[in-house]
């Protein structure tokens, strides 16, 4: 149902909240149902699309939208989103052959987002945040995910090495990619519990996180560049994982 909106006039007071924007972030967190949406603010011509149906949508103009967001990436879509729900990390090792993605010091909220949709698509069991120094899942982060985020486990942990350590004890691989490492990314077996760190854009990971891996992997570098974006990187490695497992499985 479409309504017009006071809303946007000028002095209304913003509802508070998390404001998703974009088509994909809004979609899958209504798809997710996760976290409370709602209200859904769209233009006109968006407010007609048919994944919006039977939703309550308040019509705005673009600027109006661009204002709730702070930014015009909203593609004509936005919403009032409850906090995001982060879950335990213990809880992402549960499954025996559980795939988490752990992220050291990676601020760049596209980063973020974009490994965050490569790890949704491989069906990796979650995303690790450190609580300092790395970016949280906010709307930015959901709209460079393309919403991935809605569907994907994230946790959070005061500290990265410490957790990587009962990440080991609880019967996970620890594998860091770092660009001078002498492992082939390739190389290992990947299969039961395996963590993926990945650190942060031209810093790499720190020392002591990468000391508490239990290998570190490097890409092959053919050309001039000295290393791969951290999210290129990262779907890399997690299609090689997905394809080894999916080879193990067809073969058993």
């Amino acid at each position: 149902m479409e309504r017009s909106a006071l809303s946007g006039r000028r002095g209304q007071r913003q509802p508070s909240g998390e404001v998703l924007y974009g088509r994909n972030p809004v979609r899958e967190a209504l798809a997710a149902g996760r976290r409370a949406v709602g209200p859904v603010w769209a233009t006109a011509p968006s407010a007609r699309e048919p994944w919006l149906s039977g939703v309550e949508v308040v019509v705005e103009d673009a600027p109006a939208l661009t204002a709730r967001a702070g930014t015009d990436a909203h593609q004509g879509v936005c919403a009032l989103a409850a906090p995001y729900p982060y879950v335990d990390a213990a809880d992402l090792l549960a499954a025996p052959d559980a795939l988490v993605v752990a992220l050291d010091e990676v601020q760049d909220p596209q980063n973020v987002g974009a490994i965050g949709r490569s790890a949704e698509c491989v069906g990796a069991t979650g995303v690790v945040l450190p609580q300092r120094r790395t970016a949280e899942v906010t709307p930015a982060v959901a709209k460079a995910s393309a919403g991935a985020v809605e569907h994907l486990p994230v946790a959070r942990v005061r500290n990265l090495a410490d957790w990587l350590g009962e990440a080991k004890e609880a019967g996970a691989w620890c594998y860091g990619a770092a660009v001078e490492a002498d492992t082939a990314y390739d190389a290992p077996d990947y299969r039961g519990r395996v963590v993926l760190v990945l650190g942060a854009e031209g810093r790499g990971l720190r020392p002591r996180v990468a000391a508490a891996c239990d290998a570190l992997v490097a890409l092959p570098l053919r050309g001039r560049i000295a290393s791969l974006n951290v999210s290129a990187a990262a779907a890399v490695v997690l299609y090689e994982i997905l394809q080894r497992r999916e080879c193990v499985d067809s073969a058993s």
